[in-house]
């Protein structure tokens, strides 16, 4: 008999909504404050673009509130050396000190100035040991994916290895950037690889169904696949953490998906938004809305009966109580924030 979908049950509660005329009126204000903050940053190192075009960006990014864990100099001669591709890699094609010394740092800056993320339930994340990361997944472009990648290493110095869509591997340059920051596809024998490893996995269950979800449906979970996370995690009798991540849906107002300039352009939506394409690269600047992200108790899978894994469910049961606790937290929190951007 084939388990009910999740997705198809209503919620017993309707989030807090607030109009997309009274979110873009919030965030005339906010915007004010950041680009007064920009207009201090000196962009004067741009004339040395030609000339030594990684100094003059590392430089930049200081400016812009980066902090390199080296000098400037020290940095580039780091980020040269990457280019040789003479270093360390796993089997997966993961860069740590890469990750540590230059992919993190660069986000941090949107973790903390730009999305003020307030992060909750930091003690139910694992120091040691396996365990799978399961959140929500929303914004139009997967920000929130390495947004809880820093978020995670900030508070327990642990990288999290991302399980992502294939479209990611097939497109030009962010497959090589995807596979050094610890991102590999999402399939159930990599996943399973991983957890035997030690590692902590996170995995976005909604896929495209929840990243390219309109303004409209923000914060209402879309169907959470057939559980092979769960069936993962479960054979590897690892703890599931659900993850609630409020903030993300507002960076991006996705108006229409325009289908068929999609299915032209090969890819599962192309985004309109207020600011995209009207004001082109401009418009692809994320809003400045306020982050919650909330590490909920874990799911322990290791008390299930043998042969758990196999059953549809056992795994349908454990796949609903995760969806659930995550789509509680999330209005929970919607209840709790003041404002979408402050």
């Amino acid at each position: 008999m084939e388990p009910p979908d999740p997705a198809e049950a209503p919620p017993d509660e309707a989030p807090p909504t607030h109009s997309l005329g009274a979110v873009l009126s919030e965030l005339v204000g906010t915007l004010q404050g950041a680009i007064a903050g920009l207009s201090r940053a000196s962009f004067a190192p741009l004339r040395g673009l030609a000339t030594d075009p990684w100094q003059t960006l590392a430089t930049l990014a200081g400016r812009v509130g980066v902090e390199w864990p080296w000098s400037v100099e020290e940095t580039v001669a780091f980020a040269r050396s990457r280019l040789t591709g003479d270093y360390a890699v796993d089997q997966f094609g993961f860069d740590p000190e890469f990750t540590t010394k230059i992919f993190l740092p660069l986000l941090r800056p949107l973790v903390q100035t730009w999305f003020r993320v307030e992060v909750r339930g930091g003690e139910n994340l694992p120091t040691s040991g396996s365990a799978l990361l399961v959140s929500n997944h929303a914004g139009t472009l997967p920000l929130d994916g390495m947004i809880l990648q820093t978020v995670v290493y900030d508070e327990i110095a642990r990288h999290v290895r991302m399980l992502g869509a294939d479209l990611i591997f097939k497109t030009p340059y962010s497959h090589d950037l995807a596979r050094k920051t610890g991102t590999t596809l999402a399939c159930q024998e990599d996943a399973e690889r991983l957890l035997a490893g030690d590692q902590l996995v996170a995995v976005f269950p909604e896929g495209f169904k929840g990243l390219g979800k309109p303004y409209a449906d923000r914060y209402k979970l879309q169907r959470f696949g057939r559980g092979g996370f769960v069936s993962a995690a479960v054979r590897a009798q690892v703890p599931i953490i659900p993850v609630s991540i409020v903030g993300s849906e507002e960076i991006y107002p996705l108006l229409s998906s325009a289908p068929v300039l999609a299915r032209a352009l090969g890819v599962p939506y192309f985004p309109i938004t207020p600011l995209f394409p009207w004001l082109g690269l401009l418009g692809l600047v994320p809003l400045p809305s306020k982050w919650m992200i909330e590490f909920g108790e874990a799911v322990t899978t290791d008390e299930l009966p043998p042969g758990a894994a196999e059953d549809p469910m056992v795994v349908f049961d454990v796949t609903d109580q995760v969806r659930e606790t995550i789509q509680h937290t999330l209005y929970e929190c919607l209840t709790q924030r003041r404002s979408a951007f402050f």
